[in-house]
């Protein structure tokens, strides 16, 4: 019996896994963990597009007894809502990326290199990754620099608030600094977006316009736990494949190879849905309330929908089809911004240090199912 939840800790290839479910069980019910786990470019394709499928709720009646303010973030987060209250949070998550105001990222992270590096060496994981995204976000929005530390320092507490299960401790940690946080962000919102634009959305989706600013508020949050996980993840997974592949030439090579990592070695490598009504995938009947496991990560290699999957080729004309962000409704609207981010980092990288080496063979990943994260990378720079 294949069990299709794992933790990428404990796997040095799950690749391999995929490989043979793909070939064998590209729809597949786990019997041990009840759920089933789609592995196919086809069928992923097909959930993600279907509104049958929805995002399960984590949570429900509070059962891991967050504060009001935890609850308001995790309530009110686009990637976790459906129907009517998906489409309110979307639009205005659209809202938020629409008046978020270039920035210097060079900037940014030539000063996070200068206060990390050791003797010409540096981790890149804890050092950049962690920190840069979620800094260009903060600074899109003007946010002062107390605040920005602040933020800094606990959004490795305040991610775990997307965790299914959470220990007590987690769940400690976010009541502690989730009122902080939201008042933070709450007060600069005020700053940065005038009343009546609140009001105006909220007459057009008969809210009152506070209901609005808490949607505002835990959406810009949700932006800082996505680039915090997703956006470390793709600094630190593009790094180690432009590496290997040495595909650092120019700006245009360096994008190239961000795409096609984010299809051969994507940092999210599964998400979950939930069958609020009977549904037929291929030859397999999926009943209401039946947990969904969609494997994107095989799915991206599908050598169905991409020639010569197995293989790094940043000239393969459709790798910007993979489904690392998703598709359909849920699709993540941080894509455009996170590969302009990460090709913006990286070549500011490869063009001002002449010698980048990797200092370590084997690189450990972080204890997550659902994410392929690595726990350090220790470079050289010259």
């Amino acid at each position: 019996m294949t069990s299709t939840l794992f933790l990428q800790s404990d796997s040095e290839d799950p690749f391999s896994l995929y490989k043979t479910m793909l070939e064998n069980h590209p729809i597949y019910w786990d019997e041990l963990n009840q759920i089933w786990a789609i592995y196919s470019y086809e069928d992923c394709i097909s959930i993600l597009k279907n509104p049958k499928a929805q995002i399960p709720a984590i949570n429900q009646n509070n059962a891991q007894k967050l504060n009001n303010y935890a609850l308001e973030i995790l309530n009110n987060l686009t990637r976790l809502s459906n129907g009517k209250q998906h489409e309110i949070s979307k639009e205005i998550a659209m809202l938020l990326f629409s008046k978020m105001k270039s920035v210097d990222i060079n900037k940014i992270i030539s000063q996070l290199i200068e206060n990390n590096l050791v003797e010409n060496e540096i981790d890149w994981v804890h050092s950049i990754c962690k920190k840069l995204p979620v800094l260009v976000v903060l600074k899109s929005f003007d946010f002062e620099d107390n605040d920005c530390d602040f933020i800094l320092s606990k959004i490795e507490s305040l991610v775990k608030i997307m965790l299914p299960q959470k220990t007590k401790e987690q769940v400690k940690s976010i009541n502690e600094i989730s009122e902080n946080i939201f008042l933070i962000i709450g007060k600069r919102l005020s700053l940065y977006f005038p009343e009546s634009l609140f009001s105006k959305i909220s007459e057009s989706n008969a809210l009152s316009p506070d209901e609005i600013k808490t949607i505002s508020i835990s959406n810009l949050i949700g932006l800082f736990i996505q680039s915090y996980d997703a956006g470390r993840g793709i600094l630190s997974n593009s790094l180690l494949q432009i590496l290997d592949n040495e595909t650092f030439s120019n700006k245009t090579e360096i994008q190239k190879s961000v795409i096609e990592t984010l299809r051969f070695d994507p940092p999210i490598h599964n998400t979950r849905r939930i069958a609020n009504k009977d549904m037929t995938i291929g030859e397999s009947l999926i009943k209401k309330n039946d947990s969904i496991l969609i494997v994107i990560a095989s799915a991206n290699r599908d050598s169905e929908k991409f020639e010569n999957a197995i293989y790094f080729d940043i000239e393969r004309n459709n790798n910007n089809e993979n489904l690392t962000f998703g598709i359909g409704g849920h699709m993540c609207l941080a894509k455009h911004f996170s590969i302009q981010l990460a090709t913006d980092a990286l070549w500011f990288l490869f063009d001002k240090y002449k010698s980048i080496n990797l200092l370590e063979n084997n690189i450990e990943y972080e204890l997550m199912i659902n994410a392929r994260l690595p726990k350090k990378i220790w470079i050289s720079l010259q």
